[in-house]
């Protein structure tokens, strides 16, 4: 059982160390939605969405203020669009129109953002996959609240290599379509190796067709505890380290436990998982990096710097685990350059770079997330970035994704401002030789030997 004391012990953490519970989403199968004709299709949707979560901001905000818990965001991930609009959708733009109807549900309940804009093509595209992924670029920038995920490529299927070659494509055209806002859609656009069925956390947020009809997951972050912590312990030996580490994990989920309970009791829709991320904030005291130096690197991507991240994600996964019944979603540290000042740091100190943050997304819990890069990075280079990445997470077993900015118009050198949790970033140097006839070849890479299990 939580007790009320557990709750008094994590007010300390709320109040001086940025703990939050980062978002409380529902995942809402939108299976039962399928139509054939677009505009029932569409109505189905948003009746589905908005009696689904018209409780769950209200839901949100009683448990903020009963148990003084900072929930920050409110959230909703849909199934993949993709299945659901095939039957309907007979051009990109009619997917987009599913795009719209998303926004306006979740407008109406008032949630922060809402994902599912997705498609799973790691063997193959179907029409329907392709048309959705071509209207993405319309799609997120005709819209506000709406998030997008592509699973380009998983363990067992290998990696579609024509998916990763449009998805660079694409991705240049979100950035133009909102080169005005520096590009600012290319946030709510994440592509995967291994996506999981239950992550709480957008951009990459859909509910997995092996869910129930509806279910809350809930994602609690707390790099500002770990550090913290690890500040008492300066100097002592790893073993002392790593007990420190998982032992603050397993308070800060225990949070995530109660809020989870609660909002499932209070909705009455079934529990799924916590998900235990360190995702950092711009605050001060709120960045993976700061652990990192903590642990005892002058900057993140110092020598050391895969072992230290290695050692944390382990021990945060450790202490999850024995904290809650269901652990899911990504659970681990993340390391976005945007959203954590301590990374922002190492790349303005040329500590880092991005060929040492794709080695760091071998062992942490996400990949390449937040990163800006120059805006005339031609789409072959992008694909080429994004194949590597697929990379890790099919030979790893891992859950790996990529999340970059392209920003029109501004190249190394400069600093793009998105604002709010998403932060600033300094626009990093991309590798300048050409990968163009390898992204060109076409077809599928193989799924590696150690994926026949069965």
């Amino acid at each position: 059982m939580i007790n009320i004391w557990e709750v008094h012990e994590t007010n300390k953490m709320i109040e001086h160390e940025n703990l939050d519970v980062r978002t409380i989403t529902i995942g809402v199968s939108l299976l039962d939605c399928i139509d054939s004709d677009l505009k029932t299709l569409n109505d189905k949707i948003y009746k589905k969405i908005t009696s689904t979560a018209k409780d769950l901001v209200k839901v949100g905000e009683e448990i903020e203020r009963e148990f003084g818990i900072p929930i920050v965001n409110k959230r909703i991930s849909v199934t993949p669009i993709a299945l659901i609009g095939g039957a309907a959708c007979k051009t990109p733009d009619d997917f987009a129109t599913i795009a719209a109807t998303m926004d306006a549900a979740a407008k109406e309940v008032g949630v922060n953002l809402i994902g599912g804009y997705s498609a799973l093509v790691s063997k193959g595209m179907t029409r329907a996959d392709e048309m959705l992924i071509r209207s993405i670029p319309d799609a997120l920038c005709g819209t506000e609240r709406v998030c997008s995920s592509v699973n380009l490529a998983s363990t067992k299927t290998g990696i579609n290599m024509d998916a990763v070659k449009l998805m660079g494509e694409i991705l240049l055209g979100v950035a133009e379509k909102s080169r005005e806002r520096d590009s600012v859609d290319c946030m709510k656009l994440v592509v995967f190796c291994n996506a999981p069925d239950d992550n709480p956390f957008m951009a990459g947020a859909f509910h997995g067709v092996t869910e129930a009809d509806a279910v809350i997951h809930v994602g609690v972050s707390g790099p500002g505890v770990v550090k913290t912590a690890l500040e008492k312990v300066r100097g002592e030996n790893f073993e002392t380290l790593c007990e420190t580490i998982k032992k603050t994990a397993f308070k800060v989920t225990r949070v995530g436990q109660l809020v989870a309970r609660e909002a499932s009791r209070r909705l009455q829709i079934p529990f799924g998982i916590v998900d235990l991320s360190l995702a950092p904030t711009p605050a001060i005291g709120d960045s993976v990096a700061d652990i990192l130096r903590e642990i005892g690197l002058e900057y993140a991507g110092a020598p050391g710097t895969t072992a230290a991240l290695a050692l944390l994600n382990d021990q945060v996964k450790k202490g999850g685990v024995m904290a809650s019944s269901y652990v899911g979603g990504l659970s681990g540290a993340f390391i976005p350059v945007s959203e954590d000042q301590g990374m922002i740091d190492a790349v303005k100190a040329n500590a880092i770079t991005l060929e040492k943050l794709e080695a760091m997304t071998c062992v942490c819990s996400v990949g390449l997330d937040m990163i800006a890069i120059p805006g005339d990075t031609k789409a072959s280079t992008i694909s080429g970035i994004i194949a590597d990445e697929m990379a890790l997470g099919m030979v790893n077993q891992k859950t790996t994704a990529a999340r970059l900015i392209p920003v029109i118009g501004k190249g190394v050198g400069d600093t793009v401002e998105f604002g709010g949790l998403f932060g600033y970033a300094p626009i990093m140097p991309v590798n300048p030789y050409s990968c163009e006839a390898f992204i060109n070849r076409g077809g599928r890479i193989p799924a590696p030997i150690h994926s026949f299990k069965n």
